[in-house]
């Protein structure tokens, strides 16, 4: 099974708090952090929420 890198490029600062929460479930806690997380459907529609603050690669 293929894995996503996510990574995060932009800070949370100014983010409505829904997006917040959709980060931190991500695992992800500072600025230019990488993840790796599954390849499934609810970590990619949560990613897609959060596109504008993140960078994604495939693994």
């Amino acid at each position: 099974m293929a894995n996503l890198k996510v990574t995060l490029v932009k800070s949370t600062i100014g983010a409505i708090p829904k997006h917040k929460k959709t980060v931190a479930a991500l695992g992800l806690k500072k600025l230019n952090k990488t993840v790796e997380l599954p390849d499934n459907a609810a970590t990619r529609g949560m990613v897609n929420q959060v596109q504008h603050l993140v960078k994604v690669e495939e693994a």
